[in-house]
């Protein structure tokens, strides 16, 4: 099998080390992509290719970060049970 982490910690998009890779169809859409990066501060590199089509995926990214997932506390079994009846939950409801 082999190893998938080399040791090196990836670098935060939209940095020096690790900029943003932009690809767009028109020059309208190149001076609005570019504001965003700008106004933003973050490094980018933005390529004019009215043949492909359009990847903005890295700057849905930096405009959208994913959320922090919080999952709900675990009933454990020696804690009062959650309906309310008063006993242990391993005596009511985790039979």
């Amino acid at each position: 099998m082999e190893k998938i982490y080399n040791g090196k910690k990836a670098a935060k998009l939209g940095t020096e080390k690790n900029p943003a890779i932009v690809r767009v169809q028109t020059k309208k859409r190149m001076k609005e992509v570019t504001s965003l990066f700008e106004k933003n501060n973050w490094k980018f590199t933005i390529g004019l290719e009215p043949d492909k089509p359009e990847d903005i995926s890295d700057l849905e990214i930096l405009l959208n970060p994913p959320k922090t997932v919080v999952t709900e506390k675990k009933i454990g079994r020696n804690d009062p049970c959650s309906c309310g009846s008063g006993k242990k939950y391993k005596k009511c409801c985790g039979k």
